[in-house]
């Protein structure tokens, strides 16, 4: 009778579920440190971006017609491949940072419509703020997905079908709204806080299992793109309730 072993190690290094357990414990913490810097190098290009002169001009060029989203949607979709190619890299550390640095300003640019809308709406409406609000629910639903992969030590890698299916006609549905002008409504909006909280269970259950030591670049990130997708949901559930 003979056993297949799970490799505990490939070509590009160590996996981290099976490396020393401080090996393990290091690489875990570098990763959640880069996400929070991650977090706070977006917290400041927003700032910035919101409050520069003229920043009306730039959301009335980005969702102005019905083709200018898109076309920003297909820029952010092609910078982020690019981001997370250059973040995954195993041979430069400098590229790996220029991918998670080039994936956050990304992110900045891509939500100013939304963020400036908010503001706007707080301006308008009285009520809590969205924006805080919306910060505060994200990191509470962030940190609830967090401890049920470390509570339970669960691979959820199984979700990995799933998660781009759905990511696929979440893309078709949002490319299908802006061409043919229909609300996507709020069903939707708890559709996809339902599918960024599969990415981060997936994504952190990857932090556990399969990334390697040494990729703690490339788990940050991947980890910052599924909370930055479910605050941009978090913020429109908010804005639809101030409505």
């Amino acid at each position: 009778m003979s056993y297949v072993e799970t490799p505990r190690q490939d070509s590009m290094g160590v996996f981290a579920e099976w490396a020393q357990a401080n090996e393990r414990s290091d690489f875990i913490a570098k990763t959640y440190m880069h996400l929070v810097g991650a977090i706070g190098m977006f917290v400041i290009l927003e700032t910035l971006l919101l409050n520069m002169p003229g920043i009306e001009n730039l959301v009335q060029m980005m969702i102005g017609s019905r083709y200018s989203w898109l076309i920003v949607l297909g820029l952010f979709i092609l910078v982020s491949y690019v981001a997370e190619s250059w973040a995954q890299s195993a041979v430069n550390p400098t590229t790996q940072y220029l991918g998670l640095g080039l994936y956050v300003a990304a992110e900045a640019v891509i939500f100013v419509p939304l963020l400036y809308l908010a503001r706007l709406m707080d301006a308008r409406i009285a009520g809590p703020g969205i924006i805080p609000t919306a910060a505060g629910a994200t990191l509470g639903l962030f940190g609830l997905m967090t401890a049920v992969v470390f509570v339970t030590r669960k691979d959820f890698s199984f979700l990995r079908t799933v998660l781009w299916f759905g990511a696929l006609a979440a893309l078709g549905l949002i490319v299908a709204g802006a061409v043919f002008q229909f609300a996507l409504g709020v069903v939707f909006i708890y559709a996809m806080i339902a599918l960024a909280c599969g990415y981060i269970l997936y994504h952190t259950s990857n932090v556990l299992h399969h990334y390697r030591i040494g990729q703690h670049v490339a788990a940050a990130l991947a980890l910052f793109a599924a909370v930055a997708l479910l605050f941009w949901y978090i913020v429109q559930l908010f804005m639809s309730r101030r409505n």
